[in-house]
């Protein structure tokens, strides 16, 4: 048997977090997908968590972004410097490049798929292969992906909500919306200016929607939000209950209930009979809002489990799938599909 000296990394490239899995050690690295830079000299001053500190707080030379958003790259450079930092922090310093796989939405366009790759090996990496974040979450969450039998995964992210129906090692129907963790928080700061004149951050929306909307905080009753007083420009602080949340998330909740429906409706009936007696995977960091499996599971009539980790389903999906990457030549996009196929296949002959 052939030994190799190279690493092996996964990567969920994510709208609001990146999260990096290696063999052998699982998760060693979680940060926010925010870049910093001066806009005088183009440098990069800081990276993830430390950048998320400078998002409102800059002064005008310094800019905090996030490089992606709703699942794809919107700003090549940064993106490509955030992945360079991540990969350095996690392999440390190496003259052997690293093999990765990272995770895409399932529905991304050959473009965005190609820059995530091009991104990736500007950044320092050897062989890349991209996995989409259905897949992946059902993978991490311990469903049998070369099964026949069909298993829907819901997976709310920061940027997207992917929904997918799985089956034979690959995705049979699916949907893809922007209705996710990155539009409740957007709902809570149009609430509170509607409500209450005040205007608050991005960051205080997030923290409200944590706080007050999500199934690890069920013993807070209240949140003191900190904001702008849209009338006389002054500091001022809101109180708001987990009822104002839930009000002020409800249409991007009920756009995801919806579209589950909507690919449910679009199932084949041999597999819907099998989600019938399997049930529907949540995962996702949307996963912790609070009555969310409950709101689909009400909609369709079938039980809705939520994942024991759902954060860190996604990147754990894509660890396990590591294990394909010796069997994987450089392949173009659209035939990398029919490869996993096949090696799921032979996976399932080989468990027999």
């Amino acid at each position: 048997m052939k030994l190799s000296l190279r690493r092996k990394i996964a990567i969920d490239l994510g709208t609001t977090s990146v999260l990096v899995y290696t063999r052998g050690k699982g998760v060693i690295l979680k940060e926010p997908s925010v870049v910093a830079y001066d806009r005088f000299t183009d440098k990069i001053v800081a990276v993830g968590l430390e950048a998320k500190e400078m998002i409102g707080r800059t002064p005008g030379n310094i800019a905090a972004i996030r490089p992606m958003k709703d699942g794809v790259i919107v700003d090549y450079n940064s993106t490509e410097k955030m992945l360079k930092h991540f990969l350095r922090k996690s392999v440390g310093k190496s003259l052997i490049k690293p093999d990765v796989i990272i995770c895409v939405p399932s529905e991304a366009t050959q473009v965005q798929k190609r820059a995530v790759m091009q991104a990736a090996s500007k950044a320092g990496s050897n062989n890349i292969h991209l996995i989409e974040e259905p897949l992946a979450a059902g993978i991490g969450s311990g469903i049998q992906v070369s099964d026949p039998g069909g298993s829907m995964v819901v997976d709310v992210g920061g940027g997207t909500t992917d929904i997918a129906v799985i089956s034979m090692g690959g995705i049979v129907v699916s949907a893809s919306i922007k209705s996710a963790g990155d539009a409740c928080d957007q709902a809570i700061i149009d609430f509170v200016r509607k409500t209450h004149n005040v205007i608050i951050g991005d960051r205080t929306a997030e923290e409200i929607k944590i706080t007050l909307g999500s199934t690890l905080n069920q013993d807070r009753s209240s949140f003191r939000a900190k904001g702008r007083n849209l009338f006389n420009g002054l500091p001022t602080q809101v109180e708001l209950g987990p009822r104002d949340v839930e009000f002020a998330m409800s249409r991007p909740i009920e756009s995801i209930v919806e579209t589950v429906h909507k690919v449910l409706s679009n199932t084949p009936p041999e597999l819907a009979s099998d989600l019938y007696e399997r049930g529907i995977i949540l995962t996702g960091g949307g996963a912790l809002i609070s009555g969310l499996a409950e709101k689909i599971q009400d909609r369709i009539g079938i039980k809705v489990h939520v994942d024991e980790n759902p954060l860190t389903s996604v990147v754990r999906g894509a660890g396990k799938a590591l294990n394909w990457i010796n069997k994987l030549n450089s392949i173009e996009d659209n035939q990398f599909d029919l490869t996993r196929k096949e090696i799921a296949r032979k996976e399932k002959l080989r468990r027999r």
